[in-house]
Parts: structure tokens; C-alpha cells; sequence
């Protein structure tokens, strides 16, 4: 199976994150690669203090069929997203919920609670690259008990 260019970008970013164990924070701006016209950064991120004895990089395809959503949880690793396809409703801790659309990317620190992961459309597929960088093993999704998953503001 060939890998789509959204999977290819995040592959990209962890042979990245592998090689200097942390990305350099310089946006989501469209930048020109120095080989090539085709190419952008699609996210940049500084990553938390890691130990670099034992990294592990996964990139987790996510898709949420229409008016579909996850329920609450954590990541105890940070995590990259990428959106290839239909629009993805998202919430960490108390931070307003966002509508990302294909081509935007965000980031999730670590063991933040994603309270609202979802399909933004009743009607279309919507799918998500996630690229966790992980310095430990364990689960990449952690559930969250029922009385931690609303918003306390």
C-alpha cells in the first residue's frame, strides 16, 4: 500500500523529531522546501524535555464517520494531527473547541484532556493523521473517568 502525503509529511516530521529529539517552534506557515516547490512544513512543534534512550514514533489514522466522535481522553505522549479529509472538531483542557479542516494540523501536549474529539459533519467521512512521540511504553489513549470529563471553568 503507498503511503498517502499526509502520512508522508508526518513521517517526515518524526524522522525529524527521531534525529534532533525535538522540532524547532516556527509555525504552521507555508514554507518552500529548499528541494522543492511541493513541499510545506505542515506543523512544527517544540516537544516537552523527553528521554532520548527509548522514542518510539506512531502515526495513528483516525477516522470518524459522519456526526461520529470519540469520548474523552488523554495521551500521555505529545501528539501531532493532521486532517486528510472532511473537518475534525477538537477540545483539550479548558481551550475553545476548534473546527480544523483538511491540510491544518494541531498539537496536543502531553495528558492534556481531549474532551471533545469529533466528526464536524453529519453528512461526510472525516479522517485524521495522529503522530504521538513517545518516550515510554504504554497505552497512546487513556480514558478519562466520567466526573473529570467536563469542562470546569
Amino acid at each position: 500500500m503507498q503511503a498517502s502525503m499526509p502520512a508522508i509529511i508526518l513521517m517526515t516530521v518524526g524522522v525529524a523529531a527521531l534525529g534532533s529529539w525535538r522540532l524547532s517552534a516556527t509555525g504552521t506557515s507555508n514554507q518552500a522546501h529548499e528541494t522543492g516547490k511541493n513541499t510545506r512544513v505542515a506543523i512544527s512543534q517544540t516537544l516537552p524535555r523527553m528521554d532520548g534512550d527509548h522514542l518510539e514514533a506512531k502515526a495513528i489514522e483516525v477516522t470518524y464517520q459522519p456526526g461520529a466522535s470519540s469520548p474523552a481522553h488523554s495521551h500521555p505522549c505529545p501528539v501531532l494531527a493532521y486532517v486528510a479529509q472532511g473537518t475534525i472538531r477538537s477540545q483539550v483542557n479548558d481551550e475553545p473547541e476548534r473546527v480544523y479542516k483538511v491540510g491544518e494540523t494541531f498539537y496536543e501536549a502531553p495528558n492534556g484532556v481531549h474532551r471533545v474529539s469529533a466528526n464536524a459533519s453529519q453528512t461526510e467521512p472525516a479522517k485524521l493523521i495522529a503522530f504521538f512521540v513517545c518516550d515510554h511504553e504504554g497505552p497512546i489513549t487513556v480514558a478519562i473517568p466520567a466526573s473529570k470529563q467536563t469542562n470546569h471553568k
